[in-house]
């Protein structure tokens, strides 16, 4: 079986106001420890649930869309990446 790296959007449970993107390879995993406590930038504002999940054959193709999902454009990502 293929290994995915997937880009999620989280949402906080208790508001439904707050929202969190990254990426990962294990769903699952990944979002026990933003529940937990264990991911500094999610701590605060834990329970999560997953909103959105993509998966991604690639890891760099995840990475341009987390990116670009965070407000970088995908043209500085492909001018960092050169450099």
């Amino acid at each position: 079986m293929q290994n995915f790296h997937y880009v999620y959007i989280l949402i906080d449970t208790t508001t439904e106001t707050h929202h969190y993107v990254s990426s990962t390879q294990d769903l699952q995993t990944r979002l026990a420890k933003h529940n937990a406590g264990e991911v500094p930038h999610t701590s605060k504002f834990k329970p999560w649930r997953i909103q959105t999940a993509i998966a991604f054959d690639c890891k760099e193709k995840a990475a341009c869309v987390k990116y670009s999902f965070n407000g970088v454009s995908y043209s500085a990502i492909q001018q960092f990446r050169t450099e």
